[in-house]
């Protein structure tokens, strides 16, 4: 019989100090967070370090305290290795409950496996699996959606016109893939892909990306942008070299973000709040886990198109 997680509760306190030496260990982002002494134990391993991320664990941890749970969390950097290790090591704390922000979508399989065989339900954040029945519920963001609004807003700039387009991707796996691949779908057929490079998340590296882009690309239109992060290194790059004109759409949502479409160095943004998704991981999780039939297994995180014409109508990205 699978132990419960009132069962896994009590198992717990036992466990406490062997599982502390553990994750002191494997690069765990914050020891504890929330209530120490909460009813519930969560384990949230993320995924990188970027903005996004950052917000979402503050969300997470916020929500978390809010909730009287006590929450744990790790940091796989982007690396597969890493998250199934960050998994093991929150297996190995008996929390009652995983919430996981993938580097990676097929590398959820093995994840889902291994908490599965320890009686521990995962619930995702941003992305699905293709099949949820072995989750326990998702916080999910249409990553193809967010990349198919940006490029319908391009479609109606573009107005008809043959355009050149140019893409820098993030890291090749989950979001980056969905997101790109939402765009390319979208786009309209007078819109021609011209290049697409990862930039890996990183400004920096995206900076470098988008100096040979427009190097090898002098008549660019547009560039589709990854995250916002990388978008404002983009900028920099292009304008660096002259392309001031050319219309960058991008993904996030942030204050920044927000404040260079109402300056006009982004043309366009999809607010996806990490706030949002963080609170609604944390308490789906726990209603979840109460069976709590008003909870719904599968959320979905509304998707706001920001453009100059409706800067004020943003989201809130990330928790103060």
């Amino acid at each position: 019989m699978k132990p419960t997680a009132r069962s896994r509760r009590t198992a717990a306190i036992s466990l406490a100090g062997v599982a502390a030496l553990v994750l002191s260990g494997c690069g765990s982002e914050s020891d504890a967070g929330g209530a120490v002494d909460g009813s519930v134990s969560l384990g949230f391993v993320n995924g990188a370090n970027t903005h996004f991320h950052q917000c979402l664990l503050k969300a997470v941890e916020q929500t978390a305290k809010a909730e009287k749970a006590t929450v744990y969390s790790a940091n796989s950097k982007q690396d597969a290795g890493t998250e199934l290790s960050n998994i093991e090591d929150m297996i190995a704390r008996n929390v009652d409950a995983l919430i996981v922000q993938t580097v990676n979508v097929d590398a959820l399989e093995g994840d889902i496996a291994k908490a599965k065989s320890a009686g521990i339900p995962i619930y995702l954040t941003s992305v699905a699996t293709s099949d949820t029945s072995n989750v326990l519920g998702v916080a999910k963001v249409d990553l193809k959606q967010v990349g198919a609004l940006d490029a319908g807003w391009i479609e109606k700039d573009a107005a008809g016109k043959n355009v050149k387009v140019g893409i820098v991707a993030g890291a090749p796996g989950a979001a980056s893939d969905l997101l790109v691949g939402g765009f390319k779908g979208a786009l309209p057929a007078s819109a021609k892909v011209v290049a697409n490079q990862p930039g890996m998340f990183n400004p920096a590296k995206a900076q470098d990306v988008a100096e040979n882009m427009i190097q090898a690309q002098p008549d660019l239109d547009y560039a589709f942008v990854a995250n916002e992060e990388m978008a404002f290194a983009v900028r920099k790059a292009f304008d660096a070299a002259g392309a001031k004109d050319v219309k960058i759409v991008t993904v996030n949502g942030t204050e920044d973000g927000v404040a260079a479409v109402k300056s006009g160095k982004f043309s366009a943004t999809v607010a996806n709040s990490a706030m949002s998704i963080g609170q609604t991981a944390v308490k789906n999780t726990i209603g979840l886990l109460d069976k709590d039939a008003t909870v719904d297994k599968i959320a979905n995180i509304p998707l706001v198109l920001v453009t100059k014409d409706n800067v004020d109508e943003a989201p809130q990205y990330c928790p103060k």
